[in-house]
């Protein structure tokens, strides 16, 4: 099992004498949103979820990216959902940064701690709890499952960042690294979620602007990241939404591995009739 951490958030509120000015951004082509400003205030309540708050950190907005909303939940021991989800059609990705999480999907229990992943497809009966004794901290993705005429659902499946060794990007790039936690050549599937590892030093070496959108949680580590032409420097516990193709690269900036969450949407047609 490989040794893994991962920023798990908390919340809190910065002091009186703080200064006001962060770094949050808000463009057309992207959105960062800092660790820093994700405080207790502004957190939100979900129905049917017992003991629990959440960050909405994405969600599905005309003109900029508009296929997926991702949480941060916090869910306290007891607390949970036997309804979690209340828009039918809807897929999700589960990644746990901190406690333990016990799943029951159709009738059967599944048990994962920090490191752990679980895509549920939109055709499952689920529900969520938190039975250990510290609080579980969660990313949730959500989708709206794209169905394809002669395609089934893709199945309920769990993986591990410990247990997966990462594979290397295209020869040449060793320091540049994915842990997939869905398989992209799986054509069911029209989300992809990976975990992103770059060694210090290690750059994307080039402009990536393509159709995908993209969600960017940093779990590890920190880098500099070019957003539509603008250099940011991200952390562990930030966060970035990009619209489709809007330009990025990076570099890692040590001394430790600079690691991050990525969602984009994959495997389907582009609608001409909106």
């Amino acid at each position: 099992m490989t040794e893994r951490t991962y920023y798990a958030h908390r919340g809190g509120m910065p002091g009186q004498t703080t200064k006001l000015t962060g770094q949050a951004v808000f463009k057309t082509a992207y959105a960062f949103i800092p660790k820093g400003v994700m405080t207790d205030i502004v957190t939100s309540n979900l129905p049917f979820w017992r003991d629990t708050r959440a960050w909405i950190i994405s969600r599905p907005m005309t003109g900029f990216a508009e296929s997926f909303s991702q949480y941060i939940l916090e869910v306290l021991p007891g607390g949970g959902s036997d309804r979690p989800e209340t828009e039918e059609g809807t897929e999700h990705g589960l990644f746990i940064t901190a406690g333990e999480i016990v799943l029951t999907v159709d009738g059967t229990k599944h048990q994962l701690t920090s490191g752990g992943f679980a895509f549920i497809p939109c055709t499952a009966e689920w529900s969520l709890k938190n039975e250990g004794s510290e609080p579980l901290c969660f990313h949730w993705i959500r989708k709206a499952y794209e169905w394809v005429d002669g395609l089934d659902a893709p199945e309920f499946h769990t993986a591990s960042d410990r247990e997966k060794d990462p594979s290397p990007m295209p020869p040449g790039h060793e320091g540049w690294m994915t842990t997939r936690m869905i398989d992209p050549t799986d054509i069911r599937h029209d989300m992809n979620i990976n975990i992103v590892t770059f060694l210090p030093g290690t750059v994307i070496p080039f402009e990536e602007t393509h159709v995908n959108e993209h969600g960017l949680y940093v779990l590890e580590g920190g880098g500099v990241y070019e957003l539509n032409q603008d250099w940011v420097e991200v952390e562990a516990g930030d966060y970035m939404w990009l619209r489709a193709f809007c330009p990025q690269s990076c570099y890692a900036r040590g001394p430790g591995p600079f690691r991050y969450l990525l969602y984009k949407n994959v495997n389907r047609h582009m609608p001409l009739k909106l």
